[in-house]
Order: structure tokens, then C-alpha cells, then sequence
């Protein structure tokens, strides 16, 4: 059994510990494992022993890594966790299952359009930028409602959650308990949320998708 094997069933044992004993996590979240710059062979044990869902950063690393394995593991979902260019979306919509980083109105508006061409509907999550960082991506707060119900309404996009990166050096319980709330309020059902450092407090604050890249594959060697 490889260490990456390992260190994946080390990671759903952990979870399934909390969500044992602790009742006020409804569900155990879906591990998506964040493979970027990792190579296939580094991938396929994590398939073998039935795991499916995995990340990837951008379209065409993920073209080159998945397009063949997944016609052959039909089951495997491919998951669009990092910023998403509008001139790689019809590209993307064919490979990925899911997108997590659907940040401003261009994108959202190319998204639909492609879905019409391509017969499909991907499921997405809005990326929202809680700490009004100017240097990271996201819908602000004040303007995401708005955003939620154009996407929905007017453009008849699959919005199926929220998705945040909390503010470095702060307590990401606070961050990841507003979007939980703001989730709520707006009903959607699912939140993109905890990573590496974090998985843990965002399972107990109602994360249904964590995204693990280092804990799982080890540190990368470039970005």
C-alpha cells in the first residue's frame, strides 16, 4: 500500500471518528484530493481502492491526466478547484463535474452559454470572497445575493453551494460559520470548504466538500 494510499484512509478514518461522535454533523463530506501537478501513477492507487473524487487547478493539465482514465473509470468526478478562465471554459465544462471557483458575472454568463451548446449542466459552486481581500477572487458579501439569483433565475445555472479560502492568519471557524449561515439563507445545500490545515473545524462547521491536496499526496514541488 502506498503512503499516499495510506494517508488518505488515515484522513477518512479521522473524519469518520468526528462524525461519530459528533451529532451535530449531519453527513460525512466528500474528500476531493487535490492532485495538481502530481502524476498518474501517483493517482491510480487512490482509484483502485474506490476513491473518485479529485481536483485539479487548471483545464489543461486536467485534459492531459484525465481525459483518457476517465473514459475508463466512468465513475470518477473531476473537480475544478482553482480560478477558472474564461477562455478555457467550453474546455473545462468537458472535462470537469464539477467547477468550485465561479467568481464574477463574465464567467457565469460564459458557463451558461457553453452549457447550451454542449447540452449539459455542471454543478457549481460560487466562490465567495468573505474577507473582501483585494487580492483574491470572489463575490463580496453585499453583492452575492444578487449574484446567487442572476445566476440561478436569468442564466439558469446549477448552483449547488458556496466556496471560500479563508483569510490567512485568522480563525477560519469564523469564516466558514458565515458561509454555512449564508448557505442557508439562500438554500443551497452544499459548501466547498477546509483544506489542509483546516478540514477538521470546517466538517464541524457543515462543509460537504473539503478540498486536501498536501495532507494527501505530500508537499508539491511547484504550483
Amino acid at each position: 500500500m502506498s503512503d499516499i494510499v495510506k494517508r488518505l484512509l488515515l484522513i477518512k478514518s479521522e473524519i469518520k471518528d468526528l462524525f461519530v461522535n459528533n451529532k451535530i454533523i449531519k453527513s460525512e463530506p466528500n474528500i476531493i484530493a487535490v492532485c495538481k501537478t502530481f502524476s498518474m501513477d501517483k493517482i491510480l492507487p487512490l482509484i483502485d481502492i474506490g476513491h473518485i473524487h479529485f481536483g485539479e487547478n487548471k483545464v489543461q493539465e486536467a485534459i492531459s491526466k484525465w481525459l483518457v482514465v476517465k473514459k475508463k473509470h466512468s465513475n470518477v468526478k473531476l473537480h475544478m478547484v482553482g480560478k477558472l478562465q474564461t477562455n478555457k471554459v467550453k474546455l473545462a465544462l468537458q472535462i470537469f463535474d464539477y467547477i468550485h471557483s465561479l467568481d464574477n458575472k463574465k464567467l457565469a454568463e460564459k458557463i451558461s452559454k457553453y452549457e447550451v451548446e454542449l447540452k449539459k449542466k455542471t454543478p457549481l459552486f460560487i466562490q465567495v470572497n468573505l474577507g473582501n481581500e483585494s487580492q483574491k477572487s470572489g463575490i463580496n458579501l453585499e453583492e452575492l445575493s444578487q449574484f446567487i439569483n442572476y445566476c440561478k433565475k436569468d442564466l439558469s445555472l446549477n448552483i449547488i453551494g458556496l466556496m471560500c479560502l479563508p483569510p490567512l492568519n485568522k480563525d477560519p471557524k469564523i469564516f466558514f460559520l458565515k458561509l454555512n449561515d449564508i448557505a442557508k439563507k439562500n438554500n443551497l445545500p452544499h459548501l466547498s470548504m477546509g483544506m489542509t490545515s483546516d478540514y477538521l473545524e470546517a466538517i464541524r462547521c457543515g462543509s460537504t466538500f473539503l478540498r486536501i491536496g498536501s495532507k494527501i499526496f505530500g508537499e508539491r514541488k511547484n504550483n
